[in-house]
């Protein structure tokens, strides 16, 4: 991938960190950030590799995926959040931040394993800002990364050569 459109990407997510209320936590405001940064990186390195249908389908299948077990497992233990509240199980932003850094390893980076790292590495920060902010406990957290990683890394074939399976980080 060119520099520019690592560049390009980055100031992207860079946007994420933009300030959010001032009484929040900011590692929690960085993990909320990088719930849509991480994404909307991946929807920029999409389009540019004319990928956007397949990413479209894949992001609207892990929302779907997450939001159906969130109102299907409500009222059960394993839904419950460490603050008290339901609708737990699994973590959205996990899901969100690990599906935004699956498809950039996996397709926009393959080539570059720091690059690759530095993704997961940030989608595990914005996973561990919700065990953090007591918003859910580390097996919500882990339930809604690996639904998030799996529709990131994979790529169901809509208008190209067929599916695959690529988690990035070559060595």
């Amino acid at each position: 991938m060119r520099l520019a459109s690592l560049s390009a990407i980055a100031g992207i997510a860079a946007l994420g960190a933009a300030p959010l209320p001032a009484n929040a936590d900011p590692f929690e405001q960085f993990g909320t950030g990088m719930k849509y940064a991480l994404p909307l990186a991946a929807a920029v390195c999409a389009e540019r590799e004319d990928r956007l249908e397949d990413f479209a389908v894949r992001g609207l299948s892990h929302v779907a995926v997450t939001y159906v077990m969130k109102r299907a497992l409500d009222g059960r233990p394993i839904s419950l959040r460490p603050n008290g509240e339901g609708l737990g199980f699994p973590s959205g932003h996990s899901a969100a931040a690990f599906f935004g850094a699956a498809d950039l390893a996996g397709k926009c980076f393959e080539d570059n394993t720091a690059a690759g790292a530095a993704a997961y590495g940030t989608a595990g920060l914005a996973a561990w800002s919700r065990v953090q902010a007591r918003a859910h406990n580390p097996h919500q957290v882990m339930a809604g990364a690996l639904i998030g990683f799996s529709f990131g890394a994979a790529d169901f074939g809509i208008g190209t050569d067929g599916a695959s399976f690529s988690i990035g980080l070559g060595f």
